[in-house]
Formats: C-alpha cells, structure tokens, sequence
C-alpha cells in the first residue's frame, strides 16, 4: 500500500472516529458503504469501530450484524456488543454472547457484573464474580465496586466483600472500594462500620471519601457531625465540588436547620454553583423540607439551564410531600416526560406517591401501565411497592394485595405498606395475619411496622393483642417505642372505653407525649363523652400547640352533645378572640378524570340542583328504613335555629353531597370512593350505611384517619 492509501486510509479512521464520539449516525453509514464497496483490506479494528459507531447510536441489530459479518473477532469485538445490549437492558443476550468469548478479559467480567448489579440480581453478579477469580482474572477497583454497589440491601455479603477487600491488599483500587464500602454500609443502617471504613484509610482517603461520609451522617441525622467534617475538609485544602456541596446541603436538611441552609445558599452563589444542576437537587430537597416553599423550589430550578433527570425527580418529589400540591407533582412528571427524560424507578416512586395523596386512581392506573412498559433494571421493588401504597390509599385494598401477591420479591417495605393498607381499612385479622407470615419468613419488622400493627388493633378493638405486640417491640427486637407508637397505644385503649389507663400511659411516658398524644386522648374522650378529662387533655394539647383550633373544636361540640350551651359559647368566643377559625370541611369524588368537590350546603357545582333532589329521594328511602338525622352534628345552639332547619344543615354535609353525585354519575353497581379533609360525621357515617343498603352500592370514605367501606347496611369499622 503507497503513502497516498495509507494517508486515505488514515483520514477514513478520523473521520470514523469522529462519527462515533458525535453520534452521526448518517455519515457513520456512508463511511460504512464506503468501506464495504471498497478495495480497503478488512480489518478487525474498522470492524469494531462500526459495531462501535452502530452501539453508540442505539441501532443494536446492525451492530450485531457487523460482528456477525466479522471473520476472527477478537475480545474487544465480543466487549462492544456486550456493552450494547447492556445498555439496552438485554442482560440474559449480554450473558449468552459473554459464554460464547474464547478467553474474556477484566472489560468482559466488568460489565456483566455491572450489568446484573444495576438489576438488583445480587447472585447472578457475585456468580460472574467468583467465575473471574475461578479463572485467575485479577480485579480491578470497578469490579469490586460494582460487586459491593450491587450487594447494597444484602449485608452480609457486603462484609464477605469487605473481607475480600483487607485481605488482597488491592491498594490500587483502595479509595474506590473503600468509598463504596462507606456508602453502602451507611445505606443499610450501619453508620460505625461505614466510619471504621473511613478511619482505617488512615490518610489514603479522597475527597470522594469525605464526601461518602458527609452523606452517610446526613443520612443518619447526624448532621452536626457532617458539617464539622466539611469544614475539616474545608481546612486542609481539599478539593471542594457540586458532590461535596450537595452532601453539605444534606447534612442542612437533615437538621431541618432552614437558616444555616439559607447561608449555604448565599455561599454557593458566591461560588458560582447557582446553575449546577447536583448542587440544585440540594437546594431543591433543602427548600421543601425545611419551611420554604415549592415557588422557591420552583425559582432554583428555572435557574438551571440543562436540568438533569436527578433535579426533575427532585422536584417531583418536593411536590409530592404536600397534599394539596399532588397535581402539581403529576404536572411537572408530565413536563419532564415532554422534554425526552426517561424516568426511572425513583421518578415513578415519587409522582405514584402523589397521586396516593391526591385520591385519584384514574391516574395512578396509568402510571401504573407505563411502569409495566418502561424498563427500569435497578430496583422494580420500590415502584411495586409504590403501586401497592397507591391502590391501598385509593380505597382499592384488592388491587393493591393482588400486586402484592404477584410480586416476585418482598421486603419488609413492601410488608409494611400492605399491613398499614389493611390497618387503614379496619380490617386487622388480615393485618395480623400478614405481620406473623412476616415474622415466619425471617423478615425482621422495624418501627414502621410496629406503627401499622398497633394501628390495626387499635381500630378493631383487640386491646390485649396489641399491649402483646407492644411489649414485643422492645423484648424481641430491641426497638423502642417512639411517640407513634404511644399514640396508637393511647388511641387504642381510648377507643376501648379505657381512659383512665390512657391517662396513665401518657403520665408514665418516658418523654413529652406531644400534641398527637393528648390530641388522641381529646378525640377518644370525646367519643366516650369524659368532658372533665377532655378539658384537661384540650389544655394540655393547647399548651403544646396554641394555634391549633382542633382542641377548641372537640371541646364544643362535646359541649354541645351535652347541651351545654353556655361552655359552648365561651369556647368559641375564646376562638374568636385568638382568631382561631376551624377548617372548613369539604368532601370529594372523582369522574371521568375530573375532581369535584362538595362543601356543606354547596350552591356552587353545576348539577347541584339535580344533586340536591336526588339526596332527597335518597333520604326518603332510608328514613323509611330508620334513618333519623342526628341534629346534634349541626353544631348550632339550640336556640339560634329551627329544629327543621337544623336537620336540613345535618342532611346537606359536604359527604352526603359527594355520595350522591357519585350514585347519580355512574352505573348501577359500580362502587364510588369519596374522600374527607376532616373526620366523617356521625350522621353521615349512619346515613350513608343505609345508601349503601338501598342503592346496593359500595361506598368507601376515606377521612383523615382512616377507610370507611360501606357495603350492605355494615361498614369495615364496625362502629367502633
């Protein structure tokens, strides 16, 4: 070959080579003509630079068909096409054509070990690992890293790793492992191993691994102690990046410490990492957990030019921890999806948790179709577990245990979730039941567990299976009770008539039993009509919370079941006095996608009228079944009103109004879930058991403390 072939022959790699890393697909090809009509001698490294190109531009069958057409193609040949159906999520065409590879090489084993980590298959990975040290291929840092990466939820082979790690002496690798060490330790709950990791680099750290540790104290609400090593770091010179900072804004969160956070802000303008989109998913978590608002969470992300898929879930998230803004959260999903992004597990978690809190399963139905059809690898259980909360929260508690059973894998989330589902539907023998298969299959329960549990026999009213459970939180596993789990006890034994040991269990409390504690005294007080111990659990829960009208509110309308008007009087002149208005009640249900909402004698939905004279058919057919209204929950004093005109106040709650619009909407039979911002009154909840008898419908209310399924004159709570 002359100097001028070689000089074109040159010039036709550069310019492949340039196809490659800019992705130009078009010109890739015509190159490619060129090469196949041409007097150019094959070659095995123009052919690995095609199947390159081809992999690099998602086109995996043409690829694929170069290093078929390729004579002797060597490891590297074998590596691209691996890589590319990695990449594509083909794991088990990536695993065929790796055992099919004469003699593979450190790349080989990389990959496929990276490949079955990001799936979460922990086994396959530590297979394809010990098969590398089976054929005396020596590791690397990234086949080690991704080993323990992918082990992250099975500690014990984390620490047969580790051990691995001290006794090879793979010093080159020593700051990569070691800082992935830190990191899942931390992940797993295990903080002092995580620091032993840390402090036994004795000098060999990096800023990676200070930046690992910042994380892992953050991580475990220790962010006194991360702050204090950023400023260790900051003192010795090291390098300070977007990872280090957004660690730093963790640690902040972690402390709900809004005015050091705001500082911090102004420090990383003056750093000028305002528009980075790492350090603005900080700045993001920081403004929505720590009192600012989703407009200024809103204004950090418009600031941020190229905003990655990170920052989008980061905002998704932030809208999803507020209720009232779930359909903000779903807008914004909707946005990132409209800019090309491709969400993964964490996008899916967050906007499914929205639309658990906004009662819309219309929604949720999609997500839960479009989950089906993405391909998320690393960790399908969370967004399981996601769709399960979200079908249980919707009122669709069958949906949500047939997902569960059909779940290859569950962990003690997934558990938890369906044992809460059950517990907000009163259905507590399925809860029960649920946490001893639980304990059978080796599942250690958590604090969270115990919540739901607890929460369970407090709404069927089984007082001594619960003071067994509570009891074997600290006995079997070691678990101490927070103020979550007194509050289920108190609610529990307030509920069961006996509020004399409520009392009591809140005056042996090892610490302040908070507002929530006297709150569900309050209510259970007011349940059982103990207006002398209700006074004192209003002022004690006033003490706590001084602008909170709830213990005003109870106190009223204890009074007035008691027709003790002149107390009522004097409550709500306290009210008027501070200013305290209670939350106006208000009732939903959604159709064809839409909310609608309701008020207590709503005028303003434009059916209203043909919803009024349906209630009123409706309420002819149970009166003459027994229904009576219970005017007590008018509310008024006695001798403010008419006694009919109470009774039409009581018929015309915003819960009436919404299960009535729901059964003059849909299709006979077809069941109706409204929701409540407040408690279900108690003439609604008589009310509507009899529809649910007349209309042969089943009607499920969920109000801010649990569900209600009404089906055939009988309702889950049983009353209680």
């Amino acid at each position: 070959m002359n100097q001028g072939s070689w000089s074109s022959l040159y010039n036709f790699c550069q310019q492949l080579k340039t196809c490659i890393s800019q992705r130009n697909l078009l010109t890739g090809k015509s190159l490619h003509t060129h090469y196949i009509k041409s007097l150019i001698p094959p070659s095995i490294y123009l052919s690995n630079h095609f199947i390159l190109l081809y992999s690099k531009c998602r086109r995996l069958s043409a690829a694929r068909s170069v290093f078929n057409a390729t004579p002797f193609p060597n490891v590297f040949s074998y590596n691209a096409i691996i890589a590319a159906y990695v990449k594509e999520g083909q794991t088990r065409n990536a695993h065929k054509l790796f055992d099919e590879i004469p003699e593979p090489d450190i790349v080989s084993y990389n990959t496929l070990i990276a490949a079955y980590a990001e799936r979460g298959d922990t086994w396959a990975a530590f297979t394809i690992f010990c098969r590398m040290r089976d054929m005396g291929v020596e590791m690397d840092g990234f086949s080690l890293s991704s080993m323990i990466s992918g082990s992250s939820s099975e500690v014990r082979m984390i620490r047969q790793l580790h051990c691995l790690v001290v006794k090879g002496g793979y010093d080159v690798c020593y700051a990569s492992v070691n800082n992935t060490l830190v990191s899942c330790y931390s992940k797993n709950g295990f903080l002092e191993e995580a620091k032993r990791v840390f402090f036994e680099m004795d000098g060999r750290e990096d800023e990676v691994s200070w930046n690992a540790m910042i994380v892992a104290y953050g991580q475990h609400k220790e962010g006194v102690k991360a702050l204090e090593m950023f400023r260790e770091m900051d003192q010795r010179g090291l390098y300070v990046d977007m990872y280090t900072l957004a660690s730093v804004l963790t640690a902040f969160t972690s402390l709900g410490d809004w005015f050091g956070g705001l500082q911090f802000h102004a420090r990383l303008i003056k750093m000028g990492f305002r528009s980075n989109p790492h350090v603005g998913s900080g700045l993001i978590d920081l403004y929505a957990k720590c009192g600012g608002s989703m407009a200024d969470c809103r204004k950090i992300f418009q600031e941020i030019p190229e905003p990655d898929l990170v920052l989008w879930n980061t905002m998704i998230s932030g809208y999803s921890q507020f209720e009232e803004l779930s359909e903000e959260a779903v807008t914004c999903f909707k946005d990132m999806l409209r800019i090309g992004h491709r969400p993964d597990d964490c996008s899916f978690v967050c906007v499914i948790s929205a639309c658990s809190s906004s009662l819309s399963p219309s929604y949720g139905k999609q997500l839960h179709s479009l989950a089906f059809k993405s391909d998320i690898p690393s960790n399908r259980i969370a967004v399981n577990n996601a769709l399960v909360a979200m079908y249980a929260k919707c009122g669709n508690l069958q949906d949500a245990r047939r997902l569960f059973d059909r779940m290859t894998e569950h962990n003690v989330v997934s558990l938890n979730t369906m044992i809460d589902g059950y517990a907000q539907h009163g259905i507590g023998n399925e809860a029960l039941q649920l946490f001893n298969w639980m304990l059978e299959t080796d599942k250690t329960p958590t604090s969270i567990t115990f919540i739901s549990v607890l929460s369970a026999c407090a709404h069927t009213g089984i007082v001594e299976e619960g003071q067994k459970y509570f009891d074997m939180m600290r006995e079997k596993f070691g678990i101490v009770p927070e103020a979550e789990h007194y509050s289920c006890m108190i609610d529990m034994l307030g509920r069961a008539g006996k509020l004399r040991e409520a009392e009591q269990l809140i005056e042996s409390m090892p610490y302040n039993p908070g507002a929530i504690g006297w709150a569900t005294l309050l209510g259970a007080c007011r349940k059982h009509g103990n207006i002398d111990l209700a006074v004192k659990a209003a002022n004690q829960f006033l003490l706590l919370d001084p602008s909170n009208p709830s213990p005003y509110v109870m106190l009223a309308n204890m009074y007035s079941d008691a027709e003790q008007w002149e107390d009522v009087a004097k409550v709500r002149r306290l009210m008027r006095d501070k200013n305290l208005r209670k939350k106006p009640g208000c009732s939903w249900i959604e159709l064809d996608k839409k909310i609608h909402i309701f008020v207590a004698e709503d005028a303003s939905h434009p059916l209203i009228k043909q919803i009024y004279e349906y209630l009123e058919e409706i309420l002819l057919k149970i009166k003459r079944v027994g229904y009576v209204p219970d005017v007590r929950w008018a509310l008024v004093k006695d001798d403010e009103i008419r006694e009919g005109d109470k009774e039409r106040m009581v018929v015309h709650h915003s819960e009436k109004l919404a299960v009535a619009f729901g059964l003059l909407s849909t299709k006979d039979g077809e069941p109706i879930l409204v929701g409540k911002n407040l408690r279900i009154c108690g003439d609604c909840h008589n009310a509507i058991k009899l529809i649910s008898a007349v209309t042969r419908r089943e009607i499920t209310v969920r109000d801010t403390r649990r569900f209600h399924c009404f089906k055939d004159g009988k309702c889950t709570c049983g009353d209680y």
